[in-house]
Formats: structure tokens, sequence, C-alpha cells
């Protein structure tokens, strides 16, 4: 079995590791980016076809801390927020996306 390291400018030797909070800490391998959790995402049905290629096609690279969605796919199968910092690959907190999800044209 080979072993993937996160790799960056900063990054170190030890592996990228998400704190689930169902399943603990765990190997980034378990999960899938899921995008950018701070752009709010068009409802559906309401928006214009414009909107929503802008919302999947568009979107900015950031470098710093960020806020990310994650789905454990192998495991819980949840959605998550994560705090992570791009330039490092430094994993801040983690907690379930639910309650996190913002929508165009409505307040949170």
């Amino acid at each position: 079995m080979t072993t993937v390291l996160a790799t960056g400018p900063t990054s170190s030797d030890i592996m990228l590791r998400i704190t689930c909070p169902e399943c603990g800490e765990r190997d980034y391998t378990e999960f899938r980016y899921g995008g950018d959790a701070t752009r709010p995402r068009p409802s559906h049905g309401t928006a214009e076809s414009k909107v929503w290629h802008d919302y999947v096609f568009l979107f900015d690279n950031p470098k710093g801390p960020h806020r990310e969605y994650w789905q454990h796919v192998l495991g819980c199968r949840s959605w998550l927020v994560l705090e992570r910092n791009t330039a490092t690959n430094a994993v801040g907190g983690a907690r379930r996306a639910r309650a996190d999800v913002i929508r165009v044209g409505t307040s949170k």
C-alpha cells in the first residue's frame, strides 16, 4: 500500500488529517473535497442559468485560512465545513455542514 503525502511549498511529511465530528480523526483520503463553504449556493429552480454557471465554474483560489466543504465518503458520509489553511495545509476545526447552508437571496 502506498502512502500519499499532502504536498505544498511549506508542508511537512505528516499526512493531512481531518477530525470528523462523528468518527474522530481520519486520513484525508477518506474524504472528498466539495468546494468553497463561503460562497452562497443558488436555490434550486429559482436562479437563472448564468447564476448557476458562475457558481459552478467561476471561483477564487484563496491562499491562507479558508472554509471548505468536505464529505466523509469512506465513513459516516456526513458533509463537513472544514477550516483549512490552503498555504500550509494546516487543518483547524470541522463541523457538520447542514447548519451552515447559505442560499442566494435569503438570510442565514
